[in-house]
Parts: C-alpha cells; structure tokens; sequence
C-alpha cells in the first residue's frame, strides 16, 4: 500500500491542508492499494488561485506555443502508456487488455489531436466589417468520472489548454492514483506552473467547493445525471458556464434486413466494454417481433461466453466493477428486472461461481423487455443488456426516444440509406451506422438530460472559447 501526499498546485507537489486520506482499493480483491491526501475547500481555494495568477501569462502565449506544450505532454503520456494501462487496471478493475488498448492509449491520440487544433483553429475570423475574436474562457473547473480516469481528463484538460485556459482539476476519489501520475507528466513536459493543478479528494467536499468557486469560469463534469443537475445548479446561481456529459441509454435498433448475428454481437461487445460502465453503451437492443428470439438467443450466448475474472489476466474481457456500491447497484437493477416481469435468459443478480470476493457482477440479459420497466428506463452502469421487441418502424423510433436521456445509439440496416433515414429520427448526440467507427474528432454530448455541450474535435475545443466581435 502506498501513501501519496501532497496536492499539484502551482507547479508543485504541496501538503494538503489537512492529513485527512482517501483509500483506494482494488475492485479485483478489495484490498487497499494506496491512499491520497481527501482535498478540501482550502486546497481548492489554493489551486484555484494559482490558476488565475497563470491565467494572463498562458492566454497570451502563442497557439504555436500551446500546441508545442501538448505535444510534449501527448509523449510524455506516451511513454508511460505500460504504466497508466497497468494504474488503471489496479484502481479501476479494467481487463489489461483494454486497459492498453483503449484507457491508455485513447487518451494520448486525443492529445494530440488537440496539440494539432491548438496550431490550426481559426481563432479569429472576418464577417463582414467585423473582426471575431475567439478567447479563452477562463479558469476551468474539470471534475471528472472514474469510468475512463484518462480519457475524460485528457477530454477536458487537453481542450482547455488548447483553447488558452487554466484548469483546476478534481479526479474521481476511485481513481485518483491515474490523475496523479497525469500531474507527473504535465509537469515534465514543461506546462508553466499554475497553468494546470490537481487536487484529490471527495466530490461533496472538494468538488462542490470547486463548482461554487467564485474564481471558476467553467465548470465541466462528467458523471451521473443527478450530480450532473446539482452542478448546474451551483454554477447557475453565479451565472457561470458549464458543460456536462451526463448519463445515457443507448439504444442498438436492429432493422428488418440487416446483418443480425453482426448487429448482436457488436451490441454484447459494447455492453461488456469496461464491465458496461460507460455512459454511451448501447444497453437496449430493438428488435423486429419476427426477429426476436433469434437475437435474444444470440445475445444470451454472446454473454455465456464472457464470464467475468482477473482483470490482469491476458485473456479476460470482463471484470469487476469499480466498488462495492456500484455493484450492489447493479445487482439491485437486476432483481428489479425479474421482479417487474423481464424474462432472464443470462447471468443474474448472485455473484459469480468462484468470484465471491471482488466486486463482480454476472452478465445478464434480458428479455420480454417493455419500454415502462426500470430496466428500460434508467442507466444501470453495469454488463446488463435489455431486449426490446417492436412491430414497425415508427414503434422503433417511439421506443429508442423514449428515456430522459440522448448520448448515443446505434442503427442496422440493409443499406446505409435506411440507416441514415431512421438515425435522422433519433433524439441523441451520436449514431453509429452500421457499426460505424470511433471517431476523436467527432463531437461528443448528448440531447435531453444527457448533457450540455459538446466534447472531442473541435468542437470539444469550442467549450472552452468565448466570443468578442470588433467593429470597424
């Protein structure tokens, strides 16, 4: 077990205002494996000010030069991918696998696509007699989940640095041994001190204190929609922005004619990843009725064969969950799912054979969904897939928009016209088209309460400007 002390503040590695810790355990065994100092509203305060004392000097640097900066800390990331791969396999219980693949790896192309923006965005343009400045917001206050520890730092981090920003940033007290080693290599790639602070530490304590900060200009959150509502809250009281990537549930709508035993098998690859801890799975899968029980049984299949296991071993594709409270969570899900009706054809709410320690749960399917269940309705966050039947097209589209929620989606067709023609119907931030690739530049946020805002690409970087037209 390892003790971390200190705050990243300024350029430094400071003492934290008290001596009191956070634990971070294992999700594999339950063992705690290191703990960090719990920050408070003086370390906050602290961090905060440091930010906007650099906030002059870093706005005013060259895009050229910020754009050199990322570039040095995308290769810094780099050279500690085995590292941060390994990190968050330990605090996360994250498969190695695609620990490497994608926690560590993801985070550094996105990186670099921001040191790539940072040098060529249009951060001025002419309109008619006017000139339109595009300037950095501020002081940005990034809390961020512990699904993807990396990946949804660098989604907030590497924008706001681009866009000339300064930022406080508050981790998720599951995952705070990942932002640490982040605080090491902006450090060693030369990021001017106070540009960039870090401080750990529990999000009613610390990261209230940092969404109220008087200091913060924006405030940018992922996580759960619950929180996602309180944090606008304490920004709107000072009229301050925010962005939020909120929660989802996503749904694969499989059309008459396309490739079902393809369609099926991306959908239990999708809700597997990660132990189904992300926000964009695509956790309801529509079916046509003369479909359905096909697609049922190559769903139950599909997950038979992903039994859950050490997250460390080569081939494992699925493990725990992050916590004890996730995983009861999950399971409470489950038994709410068979006890309003839903038919379970894989896995189930008992731990797994063997796996009693740890914090596992069972891959299970539903079927005989309708869309009024629980299990229909809210994000579980968890290796739960719900199967959904529908009659025609226009019950699909009733069904797919029928959550509070709009991240993402998936559609299966035939031909990409029909797809296109039914993704066009649908109330979400992202379609995937016939299985269409992951794409870093493409916009990412949702419709409804699945946030405000837009991260990846462009317009990821757009968040974190504001706008000043001169007049000639």
């Amino acid at each position: 077990m390892t003790a971390h002390d200190g705050m990243y503040i300024d350029g430094a590695w400071r003492p934290a205002a008290t001596a009191a810790t956070i634990e971070v355990r294992n999700p594999a065994d339950e063992r705690v494996i290191a703990t960090v100092p719990a920050g408070t509203a003086e370390d906050i305060d602290a961090a905060v000010r440091a930010a906007r004392a650099a906030l002059p000097a870093w706005r005013a640097t060259a895009p050229a030069e910020r754009a050199a900066r990322l570039t040095a800390l995308r290769d810094r990331l780099a050279a500690r991918a085995d590292e941060i791969a390994a990190t968050i396999t330990a605090e996360l219980g994250c498969p190695t696998s695609f620990s490497t693949r994608v926690q560590a790896a993801l985070p550094i192309a996105v990186t670099g696509s921001y040191a790539e923006l940072a040098a060529s965005y249009a951060f001025e343009e002419k309109l008619g007699n006017s000139t339109v400045l595009h300037e950095p917001v501020g002081v940005v206050g990034a809390i961020t989940p512990w699904n993807y520890p990396l990946h949804q730092i660098t989604n907030k981090v590497a924008p706001a640095l681009a866009a000339g920003c300064t930022v406080v940033l508050k981790p998720a007290e599951d995952t705070p041994l990942t932002a640490r080693l982040f605080a090491e290599c902006v450090d060693a790639a030369g990021i001017p001190a106070g540009v960039f602070n870090l401080v750990t530490g529990l999000g009613t304590v610390a990261g209230q204190a940092l969404a109220e900060h008087e200091g913060v200009d924006l405030v940018s959150f992922t996580g759960s929609t619950a929180v996602g509502k309180k944090i606008g809250a304490l920004a709107g009281g000072a009229v301050k922005r925010v962005a939020l990537e909120l929660g989802g549930k996503s749904a694969n709508v499989i059309l008459p004619g396309a490739d079902l035993a393809k369609a099926v098998g991306v959908n239990v690859a999708d809700v597997i990843r990660n132990a189904g801890q992300s926000c964009n799975a695509l956790t309801r899968m529509l079916v046509h009725a003369d479909q359905y029980d096909e697609a049922v049984a190559l769903a139950a299949q599909g997950f038979a064969a992903c039994a859950p296991g050490d997250p460390t071993a080569p081939e494992t594709r699925l493990g725990p969950v992050v916590n004890a409270r996730q995983r009861d969570r999950v399971r409470g899900f489950i038994a709410q799912g068979v006890k309003e009706g839903a038919r379970l054809v894989a896995g189930g709410e008992d731990a797994p054979e063997g796996l009693e320690l740890g914090y596992y749960v069972r891959p299970t399917v539903f079927a005989d969904v309708t869309p009024d269940m629980t299990i229909a309705q809210e994000e579980i966050f968890g290796p739960v897939l719900s199967v959904l039947r529908y009659e025609d097209e226009a019950e699909a589209v009733r069904i797919a928009n029928g959550t509070v929620y709009g991240l993402a989606g998936a559609v299966w067709a035939a031909d990409e016209q029909t797809a296109v023609a039914f993704a066009r119907r649908l109330d979400t931030g992202q379609v995937d088209i016939n299985g269409g690739r992951f794409n870093l530049l493409a916009p990412f946020g949702g419709y409804k309460q699945s946030g405000v805002g837009r991260e990846l690409g462009p317009h990821g970087l757009s968040e974190y400007l504001q706008t000043k037209s001169l007049q000639f």
